[in-house]
């Protein structure tokens, strides 16, 4: 993360997979290109770069005038100009079809002065907001020597309140090789930032779909970097050309500032449940908070002790690195899924700390040096957070899915009856009582039908209870096959099965009821009983409009009774016009008795 912010200060599960196998063939592209051009010419103060110093007021074309110092390093330019001179009379091979390329910088002026052997000089300029066609993409401005008969003899730079003459970075090509370059650094990337968009976009969804705060941050850090790529690169001047130069310098800067308060949030408020000290996380955070802080001065600084201040800043980087490290270390011990993601996610980065660290590489990479591989290497962990969180989200889902089957399967277990798997009273209740709502509303009868096994319990008694049960499966059996769109059918305890219909009324109910007694008296229980027949009574309450389950179950027992009193292996049917319960003096009472 520090080396990161250093670097930055000087300027869904398929498709996060296939992004990130492109991202690992952009980087081994990148790779391929890293060393710079073997014709090109680094440009350095104090070994190819002479030096001086003028008043802003001087003109480009007293340049003869000018007296270049070889040693030391340049002062007192910030409010003035500085000059930087490269003999190329000694370069054969950067004499003739050469091309000069810059890293853009905070300076308020640029002027390019191209020198031949025979005393001719030709000037080529840009200023803050205004490039024209020098920009490429890859932060670089690219100057190319008029072709002429003469060969070159010197470039000179020179630079209107330039802010640090260390970040000036200066290299001479052939032409062939600085188009060759652009666009490679072009493609590069153009394809990082269309993964970070993405990757932006994806965990901003996830943060609204699932409300976590880290994934939110997550999505700040992502849309940062995104906007910190298009201003170092200077693809914005495609559409800006206005914010060419120290505006976009100083606006990287805050950038780079700011993303480093995105990661430290996103990493610490994802560790809130990982059991990591609340004091350690929010020293953490404050840390993260003083970084992106930090940064608004450090942009706006135009002179003085900027490299001063730069230093500063990276320590107080590295010690943000080191308390996020910490928090991460102690959620992994603890277990922590999201410390182990976020932990994964910055291995890349800090691979890419430790390299940058150990070989210099500012001129290698298309000469996009060590920023693009801080493009690639956020592009990697943005991606890797995101489908990190994708695959917990989806384990979080499966969890929760399979939790929701188990208890849909309790509350179904609880509802239905173990021996005979019809559902039992409750659940009878429960999906009768919006039928009975309905067919009340719809003024339609509703008919209960209570069926009871004749003296049940003497088989129990004589043949003993797996008898009984078997028996009952049988019955149970015959029974579900009325069981339809028009009825439902449960055993509501012992020997006792229900029926319930809604619709069917008068002969049609008679005849459905005489065809329950006939079916059960007619199940074969030889096996299991030898000639002994079993009967049953069935007592239906009918009841014009539909009344509640209670009511109705009422009617219906005591329909049953009287088909137990009058000899059983019987039919009794109450009718009820008014809906009411029963009752020894109701005008609309009418009982049946039929078998």
């Amino acid at each position: 993360m520090a080396a990161i912010a250093r670097r930055m200060t000087g300027a869904a599960i398929h498709p996060i997979r296939f992004f990130g196998r492109l991202l690992l063939a952009l980087m081994g592209l990148a790779a391929l290109g890293g060393g710079a051009s073997a014709s090109a010419a680094t440009l350095h103060i104090d070994r190819s770069l002479c030096h001086a110093a003028s008043g802003i007021g001087a003109s480009d074309a007293s340049l003869a005038d000018r007296h270049f110092s070889c040693t030391g390093e340049p002062t007192g330019y910030q409010h003035g100009s500085l000059w930087l001179r490269a003999d190329l009379s000694r370069s054969p091979g950067a004499q003739r079809g050469a091309a000069l390329m810059i890293h853009h910088s905070r300076f308020d002026r640029l002027a390019v002065a191209f020198s031949y052997a025979d005393g001719q000089v030709r000037w080529q300029r840009v200023r803050q907001g205004d490039y024209g066609s020098h920009w490429r993409a890859g932060g670089q401005i690219v100057f190319e020597a008029p072709d002429r008969a003469a060969p070159l003899s010197a470039v000179t730079m020179r630079f209107d309140r330039l802010a640090s003459h260390e970040l000036v970075r200066a290299r001479i090509l052939p032409k062939s090789d600085a188009g060759m370059q652009a666009a490679g650094m072009a493609a590069a990337v153009g394809a990082a930032l269309t993964l970070l968009l993405v990757s932006t976009i994806y965990s901003l969804s996830l943060a609204v779909a699932v409300r976590r705060q880290y994934l939110a941050w997550q999505a700040g850090w992502a849309a940062t970097m995104l906007l910190w790529g298009g201003l170092w690169s200077q693809i914005h001047l495609a559409v800006l050309p206005f914010m060419a130069g120290t505006v976009s310098a100083q606006i990287c800067t805050f950038l780079a500032c700011l993303a480093i308060a995105f990661a430290t949030a996103s990493s610490v408020t994802a560790l809130d449940r990982s059991g990591v000290p609340a004091a350690l996380r929010g020293a953490t955070l404050a840390l993260g908070v003083g970084v992106g802080l930090a940064g608004i001065p450090l942009a706006l600084m135009r002179s003085g002790p900027i490299d001063l201040w730069a230093a500063v800043l990276s320590f107080a980087i590295l010690a943000d690195l080191a308390a996020v490290a910490l928090c991460l270390a102690w959620g992994w011990r603890r277990g922590a899924t999201e410390a182990r993601d976020f932990a994964a996610a910055w291995c890349l980065p800090m691979a890419v700390l430790a390299f940058i660290n150990i070989v210099d590489v500012e001129d290698g990479f298309w000469g996009g040096g060590s920023k693009l591989l801080v493009l690639l290497a956020a592009t990697w962990q943005a991606l890797w957070l995101s489908a990190a969180a994708t695959r917990r989200l989806a384990r979080l889902r499966v969890e929760r899915d399979h939790a929701r089957a188990a208890e849909a399967q309790e509350r179904e277990l609880a509802r239905r009856d173990p021996l005979t798997d019809l559902p039992n009273r409750r659940g009878f209740i429960e999906s009768v009582t919006p039928l009975l709502e309905r067919a009340r509303n719809d003024d339609l009868p509703a008919a209960l039908l209570l069926v009871d096994i004749d003296r049940f319990k003497s088989v129990n008694d004589r043949y003993g209870h797996e008898v009984g049960d078997a028996v009952l499966c049988r019955i149970a059996r015959r029974i579900a096959r009325w069981e339809g769109p028009l009825c439902s059918v449960a055993r509501l305890g012992g020997e006792e099965f229900g029926l319930l219909t809604v619709g069917m009324e008068g002969i049609v109910l008679d005849r459905f009821a005489e065809s329950i007694r006939r079916e059960i008296a007619a199940c074969d229980h030889a096996d299991l009983l030898g000639e002994r027949r079993v009967t049953a009574s069935v007592g239906v309450a009918e009841v014009r409009p539909a009344c509640d389950f209670q009511r109705l179950y009422r009617i219906a027992d005591d329909a049953l009774y009287e088909a137990k009193h009058a000899g059983r292996d019987q039919v009794a049917l109450q009718r009820h016009r008014d809906g009411s319960g029963p009752s020894p003096d109701e005008p609309d009472r009418e009982t049946i008795l039929s078998g």
